[in-house]
């Protein structure tokens, strides 16, 4: 990578850790902490958790598509403070319902669409899945941070110290993506940004409906847990500055397990890992519903959950972009975000009903059946080719779409091919043997 693409890649890994460690942040402490405030129940315990999944899904798909109209840096700094504003209405809340709002209005800052598109749009198509990489390992260091430092903020300072840091560091976030992000002339979305006439296609398509499915259920799950989880703890007697001493070792075992995953898929996404990873998921819910205050049988129940967990946030969006249809991957991964943010609020949701209605541990209980039936719905997953995929400029003065579209199919190494006239860009799925210098010599042709 370049000076430039460096310096976009830091920014906006940074932009993603400051606001996501927000939205983690709570997720540990809020069942507990919440509990000092006059209209406390389980169901708006589960509300204000997954709340925000709420707007995050049904905004997503539109903030992108704004940004494509509008520009990414003013959508993206609009959702930073719609997303400050939410934290600090949460933070003055003094009754869960307003934390409610103030969770729903954090949902309505949905950029991540915008800020990929932004990455897409700084960096080098040779150079992109590095930038995406930062960006991504970015995503995954500020969960960890946020479930570690969480409990102890809220000690100190309880969830308005919380939801405060949270609006200050999205605040912060804001000088970033004006002044230190390099400014571009936006680039071809087709694989990076959502369009409308493409989602009903994709929507139902048989393998995306069970990726899309896949992480929903997969967000529910971990959502559920963390409405959950610290209520267990404080069964051991536990306060909730001290969880993190429980988290901080759970989560680097998960990750060796995930390293073992990792190590058995050899660099593909087998069908029978991702369904060994859901299944380790299920078996960590049904050890807490049957746990009778043992603490190991807790935390080795967290163990299993973040094995899966870890491995299937990783490779669940890999399987999208594979599968997706070259020229499509923005709008399939648009769907896709939809879906996991409803999820959240879907395991929010579900967590406060069961709990109210039944006890804490049904609510495990109910985790565990809907793995199982996302168990039965990934055996109709195929198994896929890995293809890598590629956008190159064209110029459609000299030739028609159709025309450059079989010509290119004729390359070895080309199993899909998008020409995209509004876009001035062919879309390809590629595997290792093709021979980008080839192709080249095939447009120049038509330039």
């Amino acid at each position: 990578m370049n000076a430039l693409e460096v310096r976009a890649a830091l920014a906006l890994a940074l932009v993603y850790v400051l606001r996501m460690m927000g939205l983690f942040m709570v997720m540990p402490v809020l069942a507990v902490a919440a509990m000092d405030y006059p209209d406390y129940s389980p169901l708006l315990v589960g509300l204000a958790v997954g709340g925000y999944g709420l707007t995050q899904a049904a905004l997503q798909i539109p903030m992108g598509m704004m940004s494509d109209r509008w520009g990414r840096k003013p959508v993206i700094l609009l959702g930073l403070c719609v997303f400050a504003v939410g934290s600090f209405i949460a933070a003055s809340a003094d009754s869960m319902m307003v934390m409610i709002v103030g969770r729903i209005l954090q949902g309505a800052g949905a950029i991540a669409g915008a800020i990929m598109a932004l990455a897409t749009d700084v960096s080098r198509e040779t150079q992109r899945a590095k930038v995406m990489a930062v960006i991504g390992i970015a995503i995954g260091f500020s969960f960890y941070l946020a479930v570690l430092i969480g409990p102890l903020i809220a000690q100190n300072w309880g969830l308005a110290g919380v939801f405060g840091v949270t609006g200050v560091l999205a605040i912060c976030c804001m000088p970033l993506v004006k002044w230190v992000v390099p400014d571009v002339t936006i680039s071809a979305s087709g694989d990076t940004l959502p369009h409308v006439s493409e989602i009903k296609s994709l929507f139902v398509s048989p393998q995306l409906w069970r990726l899309n499915v896949s992480v929903m259920v997969l967000h529910m799950m971990i959502t559920l847990l963390f409405v959950q989880l610290p209520l267990t703890l404080t069964q051991f007697d536990m306060s909730l500055e001290s969880h993190w001493t429980i988290y901080l070792p759970v989560l680097a075992i998960s990750i060796i397990g995930l390293i073992v995953l990792m190590g058995i898929s050899r660099g593909q996404t087998p069908k029978s890992v991702v369904i060994t990873a859901a299944a380790l998921m299920m078996m960590a819910f049904l050890m807490m519903n049957m746990q009778d205050h043992h603490l190991w049988v807790v935390v080795a129940a967290v163990v299993l959950f973040f094995t899966g967990f870890n491995y299937l946030e990783a490779s669940l969006p890999a399987l999208v972009s594979t599968i997706a249809p070259a020229g499509q991957k923005g709008s399939a991964m648009g769907i896709y975000a939809s879906f996991q943010f409803f999820g959240a609020f879907l395991g929010g949701l579900l967590s406060g009903l069961v709990t109210d209605i039944w006890t804490p541990k049904t609510a495990y209980l109910a985790g565990a059946i809907g793995a199982a039936c996302w168990i039965i719905i990934l055996f109709g997953l195929k198994e896929v080719m890995k293809l890598r995929r590629l956008s190159m400029q064209v110029s459609f003065a000299h030739v028609q779409p159709q025309t450059l579209e079989k010509s290119l199919l004729q390359l070895e190494g080309v199993h899909e091919v998008v020409a995209s006239e509004s876009d001035g860009t062919v879309y390809l799925k590629i595997s290792k043997e093709f021979d980008t210098k080839a192709a080249r010599e095939l447009l120049a042709q038509y330039a």
